[in-house]
């Protein structure tokens, strides 16, 4: 009998050993940690920071080029791969057009353009929405509003 409870004794301390994890069980990120002085410099240089999504829409990206240019890219699956959008300042549209993604739906197409347009009142914000258009009404579906900074 003392035999059994020291066997069980024993396999309950082995099993609960409070030993530290060896070196080659870590994992080291240090390497791939981005400080915040480099995410800045990220932003100030262009590249994109944000990263806009919904249901028909993913991964888009808004990239200023200039003054009044920004690309824009991203992801679809929208019927017939047509991607409508519109640039409006919180007054009026100010631009508006339609781009064709690489594939339609169900699939996810890739898409990319360009757009210049310039600010009619300097104290707005423009606003893209990426939007699907309602076969049925020709509303708009799927709605994605990105600010242009």
């Amino acid at each position: 009998m003392r035999y059994l409870i020291f066997l069980l004794l024993f396999g309950l301390i082995a099993c609960n050993s409070n030993e530290a994890p060896s070196d080659t069980d870590q994992t080291d990120t240090t390497d791939t940690e981005i400080p915040m002085t480099d995410i800045d410099s990220i932003e100030e240089n262009g590249i994109p920071s944000e990263i806009y999504s919904n249901e028909r829409f993913r991964e888009v990206t808004v990239e200023k080029q200039g003054e009044n240019s920004y690309n824009i890219r991203g992801q679809a699956q929208v019927f017939e791969a047509n991607i409508n959008w519109v640039i409006e300042d919180g007054h009026e549209e100010l631009l508006s057009g339609f781009q064709t993604a690489s594939t339609g739906a169900p699939e996810w197409g890739d898409f990319e353009f360009t757009v210049e347009v310039k600010k009619v009142r300097e104290n707005s914000t423009l606003n893209l929405i990426l939007f699907e258009e309602n076969a049925e009404d020709g509303g708009r579906r799927y709605e994605l509003p990105i600010v242009l900074q």
